[in-house]
């Protein structure tokens, strides 16, 4: 017994070593494009097509700062809202946001508001039928893309290397990971019968840590996300 402890220690010790690695590879956007005002009308559809939502995006502008907020409407009459500040002085900065999903489109229904100054995080989820509220502090990075993937991808050189974001993930325990972002080339698309090219994004969830290498083994590893960004920058 007394040789499995010291083994057990190293490999906690590396776990840590690693997860604190891989947040340290993440990085701020720089601004390379302002976002403006701007009142946009969006469709959310499946690949066949099928119209699933209708949504209603607003940026506002004060001086740096911007206010962004996303809302989808479900046919089935669920809600996706989510609102988010930032401000965009030379990098990208998070300031805060507070994302709603409820409905039948939602199985698991929450409410998670972020402040990027006091670190505070508060989840408000239902478990068992019941209405529960999770408050906790997160260190939170500069690099904290909640809300903000859209504008960040727009602000990527084009043929970049991988870049590393951080993102807090509620499930519903506010967990850090680190999203890397890769570009897989141009794709082309039509819409209204028109041709069009547009760069394909691949975002990698990395968990780290003792989490990160057993998800993989329990089935419980993080699909890739796909995002298609329209015309160059």
């Amino acid at each position: 017994m007394s040789n499995i402890w010291p083994r057990l220690l190293s490999g906690w010790l590396l776990a840590t070593v690693l997860l604190t690695c891989s947040m340290l590879t993440a990085e701020q956007i720089p601004v390379r494009n302002l976002e403006g005002t701007l009142h946009g009308f969006l469709v959310l559809s499946t690949l066949e097509g099928k119209t699933l939502a209708a949504g209603d995006l607003t940026q506002v502008l004060h001086g740096d700062r911007v206010t962004m907020r996303l809302v989808f409407h479900f046919q089935d009459g669920s809600i996706d809202d989510e609102t988010t500040v930032f401000t965009q002085n030379h990098a990208f900065r998070f300031i805060s946001d507070h994302h709603v999903q409820k409905g039948p489109s939602f199985p698991h229904p929450m409410d998670v508001t972020i402040d990027g100054s006091s670190g505070q995080v508060v989840v408000k989820y239902r478990d068992d039928g019941k209405e529960k509220q999770l408050k906790d502090h997160v260190d939170l990075p500069a690099d904290l893309a909640n809300g903000l993937l859209p504008v960040l991808l727009q602000n990527l050189k084009p043929g970049a290397p991988e870049t590393k974001v951080s993102y807090l993930a509620a499930t519903p325990k506010p967990r850090l990971v680190n999203l890397a972002i890769s570009s897989r080339g141009e794709s082309p698309f039509s819409a209204a019968g028109l041709r069009y090219k547009a760069t394909q994004y691949v975002l990698k969830t990395e968990i780290g840590g003792v989490a990160g290498l057993v998800a993989p083994l329990i089935g419980k590893e993080p699909k890739d996300i796909h995002i298609w960004i329209l015309g160059g920058i």
